[in-house]
């Protein structure tokens, strides 16, 4: 194939399916993944597709902020497994750090707690959410109210996590980049994120296949600070790396 039909090809599979992968289009096109490489760089540059770790999509990575109003209607479905799965992890007596996002609302609504749980929680939906259970109890950080999440961040909820140390920490992403780690809209929930890593022993992301190649603003770590990923659906190529960051991957099916 010369360059054009090369290139119409992968539009055309683009079309199809929504993305593709480099190692794939190198096999079926019986190229090396420089010249692969170099048609999505013009693709790219002619506004066609967006490349993405070992690959291309058609939606823009770049996630920005959306009210929890709208992402509730997302991805529905999967969020449920995946918190259904997420919430299986938390043992008897535990203590756990619950994140904010549609996700973690998911999960908290599958936890039936065992002997005594401590919840610590950013999201007032999350506290709401366990606070019927009799043998729950519910630490609500404080601080400035996200009004698109209803979650508190800012120094106060850093200033109250300085005093505790759970056994784990459950996140919520809006995107999860091989390369540049996992990030979410918001400056200040990113920095509260990293202060909940450092309050816990165990970090367990929870993260539909949506997110995956996604990046927003703010940065909250590198993958290899990541104990466990908990998603609905993951590409062999996109798992290997994550097991290659020492990050164990469990599917919700």
């Amino acid at each position: 194939m010369n360059n054009v039909e090369r290139h119409t090809y992968i539009l055309n599979q683009l079309d199809k399916n929504g993305k593709v992968l480099v190692l794939d289009l190198c096999e079926e096109l019986g190229v090396s993944s420089v010249t692969i490489r170099k048609d999505l760089r013009f693709l790219e540059e002619e506004n066609l597709l967006f490349r993405t770790h070992g690959g291309a999509t058609k939606q823009n990575p770049y996630t920005t902020d959306k009210s929890v109003y709208e992402k509730a209607k997302i991805n529905v479905e999967e969020k449920s497994r995946i918190g259904k799965l997420a919430a299986s992890l938390i043992e008897e007596n535990d203590s756990i750090i619950i994140a904010s996002g549609t996700t973690l609302l998911a999960m908290a609504k599958e936890i039936k707690p065992k002997g005594e749980l401590t919840v610590v929680t950013s999201s007032l939906q999350v506290a709401t959410q366990m606070g019927a259970f009799h043998n729950a109890e519910i630490i609500q950080l404080g601080g400035t109210v996200r009004k698109t999440s209803f979650s508190v961040a800012g120094m106060f909820s850093e200033l109250i996590l300085d005093n505790f140390y759970c056994s784990k920490l459950f996140l919520g992403v809006d995107g999860l980049d091989m390369d540049f780690g996992i990030t979410t809209t918001n400056a200040q929930e990113a920095q509260l994120n990293r202060k909940m890593i450092d309050s816990a022993h165990k970090v367990i992301v929870l993260a539909d296949s949506s997110k995956f190649d996604k990046k927003s603003f703010g940065k909250i770590t590198e993958l290899d600070k990541i104990d466990i990923v908990i998603t609905d659906e993951i590409s062999e190529t996109h798992k290997e790396a994550l097991e290659a960051q020492g990050v164990k991957v469990l599917i919700a099916n």
